[in-house]
């Protein structure tokens, strides 16, 4: 078996560090260099639920794409729930090693495994990377499907490709829009607006959309023109990568000769558990009293 630091170098390799934005805590987070790694699982949050799955199945590294830490801490007592992982991991010989924006600009990265959950034939970078004289690194992932289908096809499409969340696909624009090219960006996505309109897409699959960045878009669209909107949960845009990455993990160890199994944790840890639908139509609201209209005036 190999030691956890040939593993953490391959894994360096395939998601360098000098690569993670200047805010983001990438890498090793505990875990003994010289220790034997026979058992690796992959999952998007590094929460309780996880780490009891890491422990429950013998992994000897876990690897998340969500930091623990990501702005630092000064204890790691397991007062806390991010000190209770920390200790469980350690207590049974457990290493935590995280990629985050360092894969999200990885090629292949983590939109490269959506555009693929969602049937998307890539074809360049959203962001291309400055640095990558190939220009296939970088943030995001715009493609073309095999055939149009209308937004609402496509929604409906891309909802059976992601994994199940009690939020699921949120859809702004005409459902009978013909949707040829996809723009989509795993996670947090609503800063990419300007790029997404740069690169002319039909439409812009990512997540955490909030209402002013959506709202402004969807302003643009009508009047300039601009692509629909699909909001899914961040957990499920970013859920695809960990099977992409431990396929790329499996490669590596068979070229290697290393006896390494990974795994890939199917726990839902998006932190939404129910959806309920509005009730009211907008014509069936009540109407606002003339006092309270005239005092916020």
């Amino acid at each position: 078996m190999p030691k956890l630091s040939d593993v953490v170098a391959t894994l360096e390799a395939l998601w360098p560090a000098e690569r993670a934005e200047q805010w983001d805590a990438v890498g090793l987070v505990c875990g003994d260099p010289d220790a034997e790694v026979g058992r690796v699982l992959f999952a998007v949050d590094p929460v309780q639920e996880v780490a009891d799955e890491a422990i429950r199945i013998g992994a000897d590294l876990l690897v998340t794409h969500h930091p623990l830490y990501l702005r630092g801490t000064t204890t790691v007592a397991a007062t806390g729930f991010k000190g209770r992982v920390v200790h469980d991991l350690i207590k049974h010989d457990i290493a935590l090693h995280v990629a985050h924006t360092n894969a999200d600009r990885a090629d292949p990265g983590v939109s490269d495994a959506l555009a693929a959950a969602v049937g998307l034939h890539i074809t360049g970078p959203l962001v291309p990377d400055p640095t990558d004289p190939a220009g296939r690194r970088g943030l995001g992932r715009t493609g073309e499907l095999d055939h149009p289908l209308t937004l609402a096809e496509f929604a409906e499409h891309a909802a059976k490709g992601l994994p199940r969340t009690a939020g699921g696909l949120r859809v702004a624009g005409d459902p009978q829009r013909i949707i040829r090219t996809v723009a989509v960006c795993g996670g947090s996505g609503d800063s990419l607006f300007d790029d997404v309109r740069r690169a002319g897409v039909d439409a812009y699959l990512t997540a955490d959309l909030r209402h002013h960045p959506a709202s402004e878009a969807q302003q643009h669209a009508h009047q300039h023109g601009g692509p629909a909107l699909i909001d899914a949960a961040h957990w499920a845009t970013e859920w695809p990568w960990c099977e992409q990455a431990a396929g790329q993990l499996d490669e590596i160890s068979d070229r290697h000769g290393w006896a390494l199994r990974t795994h890939v944790s199917r726990q839902v840890t998006d932190p939404w558990t129910l959806h309920a639908a509005s009730g009211a139509a907008a014509h069936d609201l009540p109407s606002v009293p003339t006092t309270i209209q005239e005092s916020s005036a």
